[in-house]
């Protein structure tokens, strides 16, 4: 359908164009904002969720009239009592699995544009996994943590810093091999592909080889670190998390036209006046992060960074002005969503988050290759 231009006027079929897709990005913040309530609300004490908005309102008006001169007003308020439920379990594990769906949805959906590679993402290219093992290495022989073999915590970070800088540090490797083999034999999904599992079959070999030289007790907790799960972070960590996700969410936000450019192809992007080489290297090093400091602290979930950018292009298409947000959303949504229902399932046990990102992962996972090689 031709779209005509009358005096500098914007078409009407491109604000339609436009309105579907931010009504599509508003929608998916009504969404995570509910969502986010009734996952607080949820669990073995079941919290009224007008108790649950008093309560996080009431605290966050106390917090910043603890730093201001001048006293704010605050709702009158009688939920107190969950003072410690809200503020010290629930809602910082509401908002780490929020925050850490972000990051690896951001850093899926770049990965796939910089890559031009739609199977591209930190768990199906070996990052997760080199990240992994930066982590465990950190842990049982740099002596970052404490090994306690409680069902509450698997282990005690004793230096983040430590273990997101080795995490960071492997995850890199696994990046630099996959850039290298991408311009060596191509970008094609079957490549990268055989890459990414040679290079989790790789990292993963060297953590078993660790855990084979642990005693028992950092065996165990080892391999419960191993799971996913977003509960584990505290707000300091939370704090950091969000502070690198966002960060890096700004900048591949600020490069949406890069990789729109990238899309259609490295030589139209270069004769657009993209620097290619020094974007996709760039993107690559931020991806890593995001993926090695969330790793580092939850532990390895799997496919979300696969699986949002795909929902969301199916409903709102590739433009990354509008597929960047969308996929932050999805990756939120989709995370706490896991994360709440694995708490509920079996409740009073818990299940990590990443067993049911993998359940349903796997699934999608398997239709792109079956459908990549339809094509």
């Amino acid at each position: 359908m031709a779209i005509h231009l009358v005096d500098g006027e914007i078409p009407e079929e491109y604000m339609q164009y436009v309105g579907r897709k931010v009504s599509f990005i508003a929608g998916g913040v009504a969404l995570l904002l509910i969502l986010l309530i009734y996952s607080i609300s949820v669990g073995a004490v079941q919290i009224p969720a007008g108790e649950v908005v008093q309560t996080i309102v009431s605290g966050t008006m106390e917090r910043i009239n603890a730093l201001l001169p001048v006293d704010l007003p605050v709702w009158e308020s009688v939920s107190h009592k969950w003072d410690i439920i809200i503020w010290n379990i629930r809602l910082p594990q509401a908002l780490t699995a929020i925050v850490a769906g972000i990051g690896l949805a951001v850093a899926g959906v770049a990965m796939q544009s910089i890559l031009r590679n739609p199977l591209g993402s930190p768990f199906t290219l070996g990052i997760s996994n080199a990240a992994a093992f930066g982590a465990a290495f950190s842990v049982i022989v740099l002596g970052a943590g404490t090994m306690h073999s409680s069902g509450a915590d698997a282990i005690i970070i004793d230096n983040p810093y430590i273990v997101t800088i080795a995490a960071f540090i492997f995850s890199l490797l696994a990046t630099g091999v996959i850039l290298a083999i991408s311009r060596i034999r191509g970008t094609s999904p079957e490549v990268m592909v055989l890459a990414g599992v040679a290079l989790g079959s790789l990292f993963t070999a060297g953590t078993m080889f660790l855990q084979y030289f642990a005693d028992d007790v950092q065996l165990a907790a080892v391999v419960f670190w191993t799971f996913g799960d977003a509960g584990r972070a505290d707000w300091s960590e939370l704090l950091l998390i969000t502070a690198i996700t966002v960060i890096a969410t700004v900048y591949f936000f600020f490069n949406r036209w890069n990789y729109n450019a990238i899309d259609a192809g490295d030589e139209t992007a270069k004769g657009l006046g993209v620097k290619v080489e020094q974007v996709r290297l760039v993107g690559m090093l931020i991806a890593s992060l995001v993926t090695a400091i969330i790793i580092a602290f939850l532990g390895v979930i799997g496919f979300v960074g696969l699986v949002c950018p795909h929902m969301v292009r199916r409903l709102i298409g590739d433009d990354h002005r509008y597929l960047i947000p969308g996929s932050c959303l999805a990756g939120g949504v989709l995370l706490l969503a896991s994360d709440t229902a694995a708490r509920l399932m079996l409740a009073p046990h818990i299940l990590p988050v990443a067993i049911l990102t993998a359940f349903m992962g796997a699934p999608v996972f398997i239709y792109l290759l079956l459908r990549g090689y339809r094509r």
